[in-house]
């Protein structure tokens, strides 16, 4: 029998009409029910893709297999950066193939070749062709999704579908009976508005549209553009009979031409200013109530977006597709696999949906590159974005070793092309640098947990080693969009306010976060240097690691406590910003915080008193610098209590387990319960902000097992799993790990741990050995080699509030001094 759901947040009355089909959630826990006495569910069938398509979440519930290159899904009206969002105010513009999730670019991402279906009584000259003309409502609560499937009805009883493969897809409409169904298909509107120029072309007896273009990024310089291809097979294997077809050309200010028989576009973008916009319509023969039109996708060409949509699709059914892409997601949702019957189904859905965003992005666009990657032979990712390295790449380490290797493979190719890895490449197209080079995080990470097999998953530790270097030594001549600042940064120790660099450019601002972010990722350059023997930059960079402490004033004083991360000036004074600037707490609402010019805070999209906890490597010096263990949990206690804490942001991922480091490991239980339960549910609302790529899914993922990946190192902290057991299957490594939380309690699975509920750590066993620490094991010890962990909890906090020999390492301790 399932137990209750415990701590289901439930959605504000206000948003109670944005849901998608209740019946979406009725058919989730219908399946969580069976499955309780199935041994080989359908784990897509516990996904819900609309959590996190409100409340800024931006996440996408289009239909796509895992990292595809498109998601189909509809594109929205108002702030829909991933195209789709749940309000029911904002109007469908059409349905689009190219699609990011978790992003948080206000304008959007690509929503390239929307196509919009629609009824025209009056014939075709009467066809509403304009964005703003032919933009209609939904049907309210028919809104439906599931991994490898996209659904969305209009308010005029026209029902649109879609399934895809990796670069192609099938849609499906549904027309109400009698009607003649219209199409009109979008060459210029993207999501963004950066159409510059393109082609459409109409091939009547093939049946097929190809579209051709460039536009704009949507995260990044906008002088830089990309270039993408569609091709549009209308007639279902010749199921269906082309009627009228023609082009159109429209702008706001009533100029709306249409073209019957006209078949060509050859454009520019219009540089007087008035913002042209065109496309192809075209209608079938007779009143048939399905209509079924094949789409294939391509960055290179329009004969590779036809060719992509032939090998992919071919003649195969929109079942078949479906079929196709639901198994690919079972492959990967099942490589995790929890008792059912004895979890709450908010946290199977949960974890689930957590586990399905975690596959998403980035995009797999490998055969589809262009520019200084073109022709490329190595795996090819395009929407990296930025700094989503915490918790997301190592549950891939975790699970799915061989996609990791491809990703490392691209990073390590942008190296040999660029000179320095990508960082936030977006639309194809460098991006805004965040924090600095999160690449060699990353790619670090991938080197210290699989270096034995980097060969066989064609990997070259040295040359991952050397594109690590260029990014730690070599200042690029434009730092805003790769690599470092890392002259003045090398020069002073940290990243000066008010310092010249005469060689290179960037915003000037951020000089705090960067400081920090440097700091670590120089640590993950330090891990390779030691496992390559490199004791000269082992040195070096562990050096550069602890080059936090030079951004530390002891002087300032917030609600009491003392020292705080700031600006400081090249001759060594510090440029006092109150910590409280930026956080959640801050009153001027009117302050910039991210990477406008006058961001004069310090730190990006984040405040002093969030940062001042930001060295993942080294929290034991932090706590040094802080005053000692007491004062740390103190301060800790009143980050949180005092509202400092964002949930949503990246820098704050680890703090909430940062007691494991002053030897209170269940105050750190008792966070991660109260974070979960007051910043994620099962509803369109249920993250926190933005999904960051999966950066929300992969940290719920993680506290929902109980565990906490240390970023660059193989160290695992040991929390209070939300269920009795589970299993992670490693295919690549074939290794089978379960976890079982002995004593088990659902009543601790609350925002407050109720007295007398079991959820504190009392021991640890590995195959029958009880570990000398509960706070921390290592990935060697345990998923590479696969057995039987068991966490035993107890309802005695005193009892579970010592991590036994040793706290989690950290590197000015004397940590991570050795590797496996």
């Amino acid at each position: 029998m399932l137990p209750l759901i415990i701590s289901l947040v439930l959605l504000p009355a206000s948003l109670i009409h944005a849901q998608p089909s209740p019946e979406v959630q009725k058919r989730i826990y219908a399946a969580i029910a069976a499955a309780a006495n199935e041994s080989n569910p359908d784990y897509t069938a516990f996904v819900n893709p609309f959590i996190g398509t409100d409340n800024f979440g931006d996440v996408c519930p289009g239909a796509s297999i895992p990292f595809g290159m498109v998601k189909f899904s509809t594109d929205l009206t108002g702030y829909a950066p991933a195209g789709y969002v749940t309000d029911p105010t904002q109007t469908i513009r059409g349905l689009s193939p190219l699609h990011d999730s978790g992003t948080g670019s206000s304008l959007g991402t690509y929503g390239n070749f929307e196509i919009m279906p629609m009824t025209c009584p009056g014939g075709f000259d009467t066809c509403a062709t304009m964005l703003s003309d032919r933009e209609t409502f939904r049907k309210n609560n028919t809104d439906d999704a599931s991994p490898g499937y996209f659904s969305q009805t209009l308010d005029n009883e026209i029902k649109m579908e879609a399934t895809s493969t990796r670069r192609a897809g099938l849609e499906r409409f549904t027309f109400p009976d009698g009607s003649k169904p219209y199409f009109v298909l979008d060459l210029s509107n993207d999501l963004p508005n950066s159409f510059v120029g393109g082609t459409m072309d109409i091939d009547p007896q093939q049946g097929r549209i190809t579209i051709g273009g460039r536009w704009g990024s949507s995260f990044g310089p906008g002088s830089f553009s990309y270039q993408a291809f569609s091709c549009y097979d209308l007639l279902n294997n010749g199921n269906q009979t082309l009627d009228e077809y023609g082009i159109w050309e429209a702008n706001a200010f009533g100029y709306d031409a249409k073209g019957l028989g006209q078949t060509h576009f050859n454009l520019t973008q219009s540089l007087i200013g008035d913002h042209y916009e065109y496309g192809a319509l075209f209608s079938y023969a007779g009143t048939p109530k399905e209509i079924i039109i094949r789409v294939g996708v391509s960055f290179v060409s329009t004969d590779q977006a036809c060719a992509n949509a032939e090998s992919e699709i071919g003649t195969s059914s929109f079942d078949d597709i479906m079929a196709q892409s639901i198994a690919l997601w079972n492959e990967k949702l099942s490589a995790i696999q929890i008792d059912i019957a004895n979890t709450a189904p908010n946290v199977t859905e949960l974890l689930y949906s957590s586990l399905y965003r975690a596959s998403l992005t980035p995009n797999n666009a490998t055969g589809e590159t262009q520019a200084q990657f073109a022709g490329t032979s190595s795996f090819y990712f395009d929407s990296l974005y930025c700094r989503f390295f915490r918790t997301f790449y190592p549950l891939m380490a975790l699970q799915h070793p061989v996609d990791f290797a491809q990703i490392v493979d691209n990073y390590i190719d942008g190296w040999r092309k660029l000179g320095w890895m990508p960082e936030c490449r977006a639309n194809n197209l460098p991006g805004w640098t965040q924090g600095g080079s999160s690449g060699d995080v990353i790619v670090g990470h991938f080197a210290i947990n699989y270096h034995n097999e980097a060969a066989a998953l064609g990997i070259d530790l040295d040359e991952l080693y050397s594109a690590m270097l260029a990014d730690g030594d070599l200042n690029p001549m434009e730092w805003d969009i790769e690599g470092r600042e890392v002259n003045l940064y090398t020069q002073y120790g940290y990243i000066p306010t008010n310092a010249i660099d005469p060689s290179s450019t960037g915003q000037q601002t951020r000089e705090g976060s960067r400081t920090l972010e440097y700091a670590f990722e120089d640590f993950s350059i330090r891990q390779v240097a030691l496992l390559l023997n490199n004791t000269a930059d082992e040195e070096r960079f562990l050096n550069r690691s602890l080059w936090y402490r030079n951004v530390w004033d002891k002087t300032v004083v917030s609600d009491g406590f003392h020292g705080f991360m700031q600006k400081r000036f090249p001759n060594g004074t510090f440029n006092f910003t109150d910590p409280i600037d930026c956080s959640p707490q801050d009153k001027d609402e009117d302050r910039e915080c991210s990477l406008q010019e006058d961001n004069i805070v310090g730190f990006y999209e984040s405040s002093s008193w969030e940062y001042s906890w930001f060295a993942p490597h080294d929290t034991n010096g932090l706590i040094e610098l802080m005053g000692g263990n007491s004062t740390f949990v103190k301060r800790l206690d009143h980050f949180f209590d005092a509202g400092y804490y964002l949930a949503g942001n990246e820098p704050s991922f680890q703090t909430p387990i940062g007691y494991h480091y002053a030897n209170q490991p269940a105050k750190s239980v008792q966070r991660v319960r109260q974070v979960v339960f007051e910043n994620f549910d099962i509803t369109p609302a249920g993250l926190p902000g933005n999904d960051d790529q999966a950066a929300m899914a992969s940290v719920l993922t993680f506290h929902l097992l109980g565990l906490y990946p240390v970023p660059g190192t193989s160290q695992f902290l040991i929390l209070s799993p939300f269920t009795p057991k589970y299993t992670i299957h490693n295919t690549y490594l074939n290794t089978s790990t379960t976890v079982t939380t002995q004593g088990f309690d659902p009543k601790s699975l609350n925002a407050t741990i109720p007295d007398g509920a079991a959820a504190y750590v009392k021991n640890v066993t590995l195959n029958g050995v009880e570990l000398s620490t509960k706070c921390h094991f290592d990935f060697y010890d345990v998923f590479r080699v696969g057995g039987e962990v068991v966490i035993e909890v107890t309802d005695d906090m005193a009892q579970g509030n010592d991590c036994g020999s040793a706290v989690p390492e950290s590197v000015s301790m004397g940590g991570f001094a050795s590797l496996r």
